[in-house]
């Protein structure tokens, strides 16, 4: 069995480190036309075929709730971000594709945001990347 002591303060240590990131992260978003779940909406989107991908599919990587993903998916296709049509493969899903106005931003937007996450991830080496990102794998259950 694993020790209880070692396994709070291993979470908390977890915990506290993506908190940190998390906010040093945030300022990449700071006076950009996206902000930060507009920008992971796309991150999904733009890496699917045709830079599309089922609303089903933005909804399962983003931490918010399906009715919230579903008003922030509405307000980026009236913002030109984005477009929504009805799935063929499901009538009651929606396929949603990134505009090239809202392709090119997400890609100004992750360059930046790609070099923030590399500089402060700088401080692992490759083999403890691999070994982190086993490990997150692992606690995701995948």
């Amino acid at each position: 069995m694993t020790d209880r002591r070692l396994a709070i303060a291993a979470w908390e240590s977890l915990f506290r480190a993506q908190h940190e990131l998390m906010d040093e992260f945030e300022r990449d978003f700071d006076g950009d036309e996206l902000a930060q779940a507009e920008y992971d909406v796309l991150l999904t989107v733009t890496r699917g075929e045709g830079q599309s991908a089922r609303l089903r599919d933005v909804t399962a990587n983003m931490l918010i709730s399906q009715p919230s993903v579903s008003r922030l998916v509405d307000r980026m296709v009236s913002r030109g971000l984005l477009t929504k049509c009805p799935d063929p493969a499901d009538g009651r899903g929606a396929i949603v594709t990134a505009t090239e106005q809202g392709a090119g931003a997400f890609r100004r937007l992750a360059t930046v945001h790609g070099r923030t996450i590399a500089e402060r991830m700088a401080v692992l080496s490759d083999a403890e990347l691999a070994q982190l990102q086993a490990i997150t794998a692992k606690l995701r259950g995948r």
